[in-house]
């Protein structure tokens, strides 16, 4: 299965030069799942010609927010209702799970409860699952279609199922314990929490289910192929 990365922004420098773009996390998440990748740097303007130019979307994270007037937003917005409604299976992460969301009919904002940074433990249809989160922004209305499958107390829409077509997600299942140890050093002197911070990095350490995830990620993406 063909799968599309629609790349919404650029890894800080140390990251690429370490382990690579946002792309590269999600191929090695997904590999043995027998998808093959390409990717697209929408964030430069950069897009598929079609919404069947792969068989799924993948959208990854960003330091944008979705609500922000740039025309490559505007562009993936309408990019990603015309796959939707091609029935062209979507998965999307952090932004990704944002984007969507906002372009049907949701609501996005830079929460004024602050940021979820690093291990975050999320109600999924009751069992407990550990993933890093990194956030400020969230859905805090979801679309009319979108079903909630994962809460905590920080984030009440922390995935979303919109049946077959699109599966989205606020934590990053990409990112290992390592990807927020260098996220810390690379934007936390900006952020204006170090207390948080401190906290998250001594978190990190104790396990997650990244691993279920991804396989959770791989078996929305072949079953809404196969129908």
């Amino acid at each position: 299965m063909h799968i599309g990365i629609l790349q919404t922004g650029h890894a800080p420098d140390t990251m690429r030069a370490a382990v690579g773009a946002y792309s590269d996390y999600f191929e090695r998440l997904l590999a043995g799942e027998g998808f093959r990748f390409t990717t697209w740097d929408v964030v430069d303007d950069i897009f598929p010609e079609r919404v069947d130019a792969a068989e799924g979307w993948l959208i990854t994270g960003s330091k944008h927010g979705a609500y922000e007037d740039l025309p490559w937003i505007a562009r993936l917005e309408a990019f990603l209702r015309a796959a939707y409604a091609a029935e062209v299976p979507i998965v999307g992460i952090c932004f990704g799970h944002q984007i969507l969301a906002q372009a049907l009919g949701g609501r996005v904002e830079k929460f004024s409860g602050g940021w979820a940074v690093g291990p975050t433990s999320y109600d999924w249809g009751g069992e407990t699952v550990r993933l890093n989160a990194w956030h400020q922004d969230q859905v805090v209305e979801a679309p009319a279609e979108a079903e909630v499958i994962a809460r905590d107390g920080f984030c009440a829409n922390a995935a979303l199922a919109y049946g077959k077509r699109a599966l989205t997600i606020q934590a990053h299942p990409e990112y290992d314990d390592a990807a927020i140890e260098m996220l810390i050093a690379a934007r936390g002197p900006t952020m204006g929490i170090p207390d948080q911070l401190a906290a998250a990095k001594a978190a990190l350490g104790q396990g997650d289910d990244r691993a279920a995830i991804a396989a959770r990620i791989a078996a929305f993406f072949r079953e809404a192929r196969d129908g």
